[in-house]
């Protein structure tokens, strides 16, 4: 069983017998089904049902020329609904099954994203030579089985223009660099060395989270799970039609980020609201617009 099913709500789900049975309501029952050309008489095929808006479970397979349809493998989603960025986006395959992660460099975060492709069939067609989309709209979405509310960095409206006029510099100054300029490279070593002095004496007397306001960081060995921290700005319970179990679907902006993130009520502790942080580990999955 996937490990962030119970993001979704699935928590009671003890056994495979349990499981299998979730399995053939999405295989039966399916909310979603898209087919991609595949190689001799078969066709790719991913069914999915939502058991939550825009959330559920996804079974990819094949279906023969008698139209029958064989599990290959399955895995909770959740699509994202707000855009996060635009950016090109390298495809990986996953070298044991018919899967592929995104891989797309976000100067607001200064590193690549990498993130669990959903609804691979609808972009199969166009995975023939480059692997590469240009200009592909990502909407980001997270699953996560671990996190807490905590408060927000003390700040007012003057702070945070002051942040944003900031931040639209150094991303300029990120893409001078990456052109080749000297001098942006230098100014980033020199801002770089001020920052680690400042958070240094700052740690003497403040904890590290009034400090470092929002962050995003690599988890684990799997590529595409990150540690976060987001300021939230919008929250909702929804409950889960099969299992009757409550989860909260937050909006949640991660150093400017926007991504949509689903976890089980029972495993956030504290009170979410907009304007409080979310911290926690997440599973980063995204949908492509092209």
């Amino acid at each position: 069983m996937h490990d962030y099913l119970r993001a979704l709500g699935f928590s009671g789900i003890r056994n495979k017998k349990e499981y299998a049975v979730l399995q053939n309501t999405v295989i039966h029952l399916p909310t979603s089904e898209s087919v991609a050309e595949g190689a001799g008489s078969f066709a790719f095929a991913e069914r999915r049902r939502d058991f939550l808006p825009n959330a559920g479970l996804a079974i990819r397979g094949e279906i023969d020329e008698d139209g029958s349809f064989t599990r290959d493998y399955d895995f909770p989603y959740f699509n994202g609904s707000v855009r996060s960025f635009t950016a090109d986006v390298d495809l990986e395959k996953n070298a044991e099954r018919e899967e592929y992660s995104g891989i797309s460099e976000i100067p607001e975060l200064g590193v690549s994203v990498i993130f669990h492709l959903n609804r691979l069939s609808d972009y199969m067609n166009s995975l023939t030579g480059s692997r590469t989309i240009s200009k592909a709209s990502v909407n980001l979405s997270a699953l996560s089985t671990k996190g807490k509310v905590i408060l927000p960095v003390m700040e007012d409206a003057g702070d945070r223009v002051e942040r944003s006029m900031e931040t639209r510099e150094h991303n300029r100054i990120i893409n001078a660099a990456r052109n080749g300029d000297p001098s942006a490279y230098e100014f980033l070593a020199l801002e770089d060395l001020d920052k680690y002095t400042a958070i240094s004496q700052r740690l003497r007397n403040e904890d590290i989270l009034s400090i470092v306001e929002s962050s995003f960081m690599p988890y684990g060995i799997e590529t595409d799970l990150y540690s976060v921290i987001g300021r939230i700005i919008s929250c909702r319970e929804e409950v889960n039609s099969f299992s009757g179990e409550k989860v909260c679907l937050m909006g949640v902006d991660i150093n400017g980020i926007p991504v949509d993130l689903c976890i089980n009520r029972k495993d956030l502790e504290g009170e979410p609201a907009p304007g409080r942080r979310f911290k926690g580990s997440i599973w980063l999955q995204g949908t492509l617009d092209f």
